[in-house]
């Protein structure tokens, strides 16, 4: 059975040094974010070249 669209929703992740938005992904709402994206996660930031924490921002 196909999930639903409604289930999903597009958020951003920014970076918590530089405070650019360097990634657009889909979390599942529908039973709640998970506390792992909730608390951040380690990617990639371009401008300052190396891994640092990033955050779920909704715009």
């Amino acid at each position: 059975m196909a999930k639903k669209a409604a289930d999903r929703e597009f958020v951003w992740l920014q970076c918590t040094e530089c405070g650019d938005l360097n990634y657009r992904t889909s979390v599942r709402v529908k039973g709640g974010i998970s506390e792992k994206i909730k608390d951040g996660m380690r990617k990639y930031s371009p401008r300052l070249r190396k891994h640092t924490m990033h955050k779920i921002k909704r715009k």
